[in-house]
């Protein structure tokens, strides 16, 4: 592999490290089912604005330029698929499913990301890349059919919820690793934040916590938004960039086991072995992946 590869490698584990604590925080700050503390819609929405908050000071005093024209329906796809679709969808269902369960579930995330990266950078992977892709894709299914019926609330809903969810994240990295080739990765995150403030910042009004909240669910809040929506972003972006969207997603099938690890201490949500075991084998097909081809089209 090339050096730029390896370092768009390493660059794409830092984002999925810091991603991989987005479920539990995330947990921490809507609560559960019995008792609930802040709205889906809130840690959502309330995420984004800090971070457009944030990124409009970032780009003042880098003095960076305004996209050109033609990048903004890009931006706008990159909006609606990481500061609206997957947190809003994913912040929905975690108020009625554990963390573990949805950081497995969302695995099939890496596949959607190299499929869309495929045909957006005009790349082709080998056959085998597609079949640890699969694997691994195939792996979170049959966890997700094996769970199922765990919730009061039916996990077909939940479930519907976290994959539509990975749907938007993986337009939203396509698109947002596509647009890091022709301007800095960190001003991709940023616009789209600013881009999305005149839609986050009512709804996050509107759906603001009413009454005290625990300090535990502020803290969950907080690294949604300044890691979560926006560092991580920078990292990601970046190693999508320079290591190619393909390659690179599949980094993101080592986030389901990272997450779980994380729940542990945080949630004090259990692992069984059979979540154990899933994770372990998808973390496998990563290491699989790295070594298999990725050309480009003629």
């Amino acid at each position: 592999m090339k050096h730029q590869e390896i370092r768009g490698l390493w660059l794409g584990l830092l984002g999925v490290l810091i991603f991989s604590i987005t479920f539990p925080m995330t947990r921490l700050a809507v609560g559960t089912e019995q008792a609930p503390l802040m709205s889906g819609m809130f840690v959502a929405c309330g995420r984004a604005v800090v971070a457009a908050g944030l990124s409009l000071l970032y780009l003042i005093g880098w003095r960076a330029p305004v996209p050109e024209r033609t990048h903004w329906p890009a931006l706008g796809l990159v909006a609606g698929g990481v500061v609206f679709g997957f947190p809003i969808l994913s912040s929905m269902a975690l108020q009625h499913v554990e963390a573990v369960h949805a950081s497995v579930i969302t695995g099939l995330m890496p596949l959607a990301t190299a499929l869309l990266g495929a045909l957006l950078n005009r790349q082709r992977p080998s056959m085998g890349f597609w079949i640890c892709a699969l694997l691994g894709s195939l792996m979170v299914a049959v966890f997700a059919l094996m769970r199922s019926g765990h919730s009061d609330l039916a996990w077909d809903t939940a479930d519907l919820w976290l994959v539509a969810a990975m749907g938007c994240g993986a337009v939203g990295y396509a698109w947002g690793g596509r647009l890091s080739t022709h301007m800095p990765a960190q001003h991709v995150i940023c616009w789209a934040l600013v881009l999305s403030l005149p839609i986050t910042l009512p709804l996050a009004w509107v759906y603001r916590p009413t009454t005290p909240m625990p300090v535990s669910a502020w803290l969950g809040f907080a690294y949604a938004a300044v890691f979560s929506m926006w560092l991580g972003f920078f990292a990601w972006y970046r190693g999508l960039a320079i290591g190619g969207t393909v390659r690179v997603s599949q980094t993101q099938l080592l986030q389901p086991f990272l997450s779980m690890m994380f729940s542990i201490p945080i949630l004090g949500e259990q692992v069984d072995v059979l979540t154990l075991g899933f994770g372990m084998a998808i973390v496998g097909t990563v290491f699989l992946s790295r070594k298999m081809p990725v050309h480009a089209q003629a």
